[in-house]
């Protein structure tokens, strides 16, 4: 009698192990596929690509200089936000397909709008002429 139950207890334990491992292979197979089971490919996310300012602007006077780094380096701050959404983005995707251009690109193109108005301010009260940088505001994606 202790002879048959000691089989029926191998037996049992071999087709634990057997469904264990078909579970895995399953789990692999799954972990490994896409969208709708094709094969996940690694693309590399868009990125964020908007026109340079500093190799456009005039010679920056002395008493502007310090407000037009701040908000250059706003700019730069803005744009490296934005890649780090998009990033997020190309691995959970979210909203619908205007997704990228009402959440990132838009309100991106505000904030420029703001950096470099303030930029020109910055020019305006120092007396220097005030620099055109409307054309700078809109970006596009890599």
């Amino acid at each position: 009698m202790a002879r048959g139950t000691r089989k029926t207890a191998v037996l049992k334990l071999g087709g634990v192990g057997a469904l264990a491992a078909l579970l895995f292979a399953g789990g692999l197979q799954l972990a490994s596929a896409g969208e709708n089971g094709r094969p996940a490919t690694t693309a590399a996310a868009q990125t964020v690509n908007c026109p340079t300012v500093r190799d456009k602007l005039p010679a920056v006077p002395a008493a502007a200089a310090a407000q037009v780094e701040r908000e250059l380096a706003n700019l730069d701050q803005e744009i490296a936000r934005q890649n780090e959404r998009l990033a997020r983005q190309a691995v959970r995707p979210e909203g619908g397909p205007n997704f990228v251009d009402n959440a990132i690109l838009g309100p991106l193109r505000s904030k420029r709008v703001a950096a470099l108005d303030r930029i020109e301010i910055a020019f305006n009260r120092v007396g220097a002429q005030r620099p055109d940088l409307d054309a700078l505001a809109t970006c596009g994606l890599n």
